[in-house]
């Protein structure tokens, strides 16, 4: 009876797919999650993980070399991922909340990440990303992507408890749409036959950036290390500027209210020294010596904020690889 349903659900989905746009890149992938989760698998060399921990030392090492200026980032990954995998019965899906301002290392350290469990990373196909502008750009179809999403996600998980789900630009999803996965985040051991409590989910923010950015400027000007920023010192002001982030994913969501997000991690605005390394990793994975003055001649050409002060890249890293192409 579960093929027979599929069989009339496939031919029944190019009509409909005409009238909405669907949350994934191609029409495949669809197909894929309403396969899986009726129970029609096949062969894939990129295996589901459900046993074991990752390398810690390799992760680390990865985080060293290429992210920058991000010791809370990176504490809270290298504490909570490895103890959440190492957990055979957790109670609950893993759920980080990245914040930050762009090019920061958000989307950098979420594919570090990414690719510690799975060796493919973002290629793998326990791997799923959303991006808002461009998978759920119409406010008028929220329904149709809130049935969507819990399609998506149901059929992905049921075919790997162990799956990863990033959601890119939550500042700019739909209002009310993030409630849609509510279900899955909670304290259920099941949902309709499905366990969801060894799935990781990773959101990517720029809510809150800006108290972030002020934070660190007063540790500066009163002559503080940024790497004495405690967690505790940041994680409640950031869950109210999601909440109360009116044009934002998770403005008074559910997921906030019922603490389903186990952490919201800072990403601190980059500094020019911080961009310098960006700059240095950015040469030897392209196979070149460091140059020194080409290094502070790219870093230079960053814009930085407060006008006066220019002391944080507006930009982070992000333009970094751009920028280097005019001195190759």
């Amino acid at each position: 009876m579960k093929v027979v349903g599929v069989v009339i659900w496939l031919c029944l989905l190019p009509l409909t797919a005409r009238c909405v746009e669907p949350i994934s890149m191609t029409f495949g992938a669809i197909i894929t999650g309403v396969i899986t989760y009726y129970g029609l698998h096949w062969y894939s060399p990129d295996q589901c993980r459900l046993e074991g921990d990752i390398n810690v030392t390799a992760l680390q090492i990865e985080f060293d070399e290429k992210i920058f200026g991000q010791h809370l980032a990176k504490r809270v990954v290298l504490k909570a991922v490895p103890k959440f995998l190492e957990n055979r019965n957790p109670k609950k899906p893993l759920v980080l909340s990245f914040h930050g301002w762009t090019g920061t290392g958000k989307n950098y350290v979420s594919q570090i990440l990414a690719h510690s469990i799975y060796p493919e990373g973002l290629k793998s196909k326990q791997v799923h990303q959303f991006v808002a502008t461009l998978h759920f750009p119409h406010a008028n179809l929220i329904d149709v992507y809130k049935d969507q999403l819990q399609l998506w996600i149901r059929g992905n998980v049921s075919a790997c408890q162990r799956s990863i789900f990033i959601f890119d630009e939550v500042d700019k999803m739909q209002p009310g749409l993030m409630d849609a996965i509510k279900p899955f985040l909670d304290y259920y051991e099941q949902i309709g036959g499905v366990s969801y409590t060894k799935a990781i989910f990773i959101f990517l923010s720029n809510a809150g950036g800006e108290y972030i950015s002020e934070l660190a400027l007063d540790f500066w000007k009163t002559g503080k290390n940024r790497e004495d920023i405690k967690l505790s010192d940041v994680e409640h002001h950031l869950s109210l500027y999601a909440f109360n982030s009116k044009d934002g994913g998770l403005w008074h969501s559910s997921l906030i209210t019922k603490n389903l997000i186990d952490f919201f991690v800072p990403f601190l605005p980059m500094e020019f020294e911080h961009v310098k390394m960006c700059v240095r990793a950015e040469l030897r994975q392209r196979g070149f010596m460091v140059d020194e003055d080409m290094v502070s001649t790219v870093a230079k050409e960053m814009t930085y904020y407060p006008k006066e002060e220019k002391i944080y890249s507006i930009k982070g890293c992000k333009t970094v690889s751009a920028k280097m192409q005019y001195y190759l």
